[in-house]
């Protein structure tokens, strides 16, 4: 594969997804700007989507930990095989809202299943595909979490509501990932501005790229 892999990380009401809007804005303006996809997780094609609504809807609070976890890693095998891998081998810049690291911190750590449990249903479901680099928004789950009444009330989900000693577990596995993987997982102060963030994130983009101004 020929192309590049960027991932975006954080707890909900991070900033994370309106920041990636402002690096698409930023790449379309470049030589990037026919050579980069964007997606998400889950989701980015018709299938993944569908295993998402599932996932989220809050009709399935009775959901099992075990059944999410496993619902997570098979949209991420249908995202890769349908939309990112393809984009990969075609020489482009995948830009992905989430990926591996979510699980491991939200099933593994959020949901107390472990962390290495749910690392080796992701190797099974992704062959071992890692991210080149992943931008991780850092943020206390207080301010995450009233960033989301203040401003998601008509799009809250099922995780959205969980209480905040989940949040807190999910907080700690990201804050050891980033750890574990100083060289790949790059963390941003997403409490500060979103011109600041902005600013901080564009920098190790246009850095990781090899892009100017």
């Amino acid at each position: 594969m020929s192309g590049k892999f960027i991932t975006f990380e954080g707890l909900d009401g991070s900033g994370k997804t309106t920041i990636i809007w402002k690096v698409i804005e930023f790449l379309n303006q470049t030589v990037m700007k026919d050579q980069f996809i964007y997606t998400r997780e889950p989701g980015g094609n018709r299938i993944s989507e569908a295993i998402r609504e599932i996932i989220l809807s809050k009709q399935n609070t009775a959901m099992d930990a075990r059944t999410e976890a496993l619902l997570y890693a098979a949209a991420r095998r249908q995202h890769l095989v349908e939309t990112v891998l393809p984009a990969l081998d075609a020489g482009q810049l995948v830009l992905s809202d989430r990926y591996v690291d979510s699980s491991l911190v939200y099933q593994g750590a959020g949901r107390e299943i472990g962390m290495q449990k749910i690392a080796a249903i992701n190797e099974f479901a992704t062959d071992g595909l890692t991210p080149d680099l992943t931008i991780y928004f850092e943020v206390e789950p207080q301010v995450g979490l009233a960033r989301i009444q203040q401003n998601r009330q008509d799009e809250v989900n099922r995780l959205d509501e969980e209480q905040i000693d989940f949040y807190e577990r999910v907080h700690s596995g990201y804050l050891k990932l980033a750890q574990e993987n100083p060289n790949r997982i790059k963390v941003v102060d997403a409490s500060r501005s979103i011109e600041e963030v902005k600013a901080e994130v564009l920098a190790i983009i246009k850095e990781f790229l090899g892009l100017k101004g």
